[in-house]
């Protein structure tokens, strides 16, 4: 029978724990956002365009919804990524408070 160990102490969450949560959080608001778009686009109105149209505007269309998403995510325009952002860090591991000397 091998012995138990210790449980320790979670780590306390480093700078590269928070990057990668706000990268995270952004990443998550940019298809947020991406779905938005493409929703709306599917309610569009102006229907099928003869001249303009086709596969080419399509895939054009859809690459500049993702950009704007990108960068509406990275820039925190909606705020969504901030919320998440801070609602996960509280499931952090708290910094272990200093030993006193």
């Amino acid at each position: 029978m091998s012995p138990i160990a210790p449980v320790t102490a979670p780590a306390a969450p480093s700078a590269s724990d928070r990057a990668a949560l706000k990268k995270a959080a952004q990443g998550f608001e940019a298809i947020f956002v991406r779905q938005m778009l493409a929703a709306a686009r599917a309610t569009s109105l102006a229907g099928d365009d003869p001249i303009f149209g086709g596969q080419a505007q399509e895939t054009f269309t859809q690459m500049r919804d993702e950009r704007f998403a990108d960068i509406a995510a990275e820039a925190g325009t909606f705020g969504l990524a901030r919320q998440l952002e801070a609602q996960f860090a509280k499931l952090l591991p708290k910094a272990a408070p200093a030993a006193k000397e």
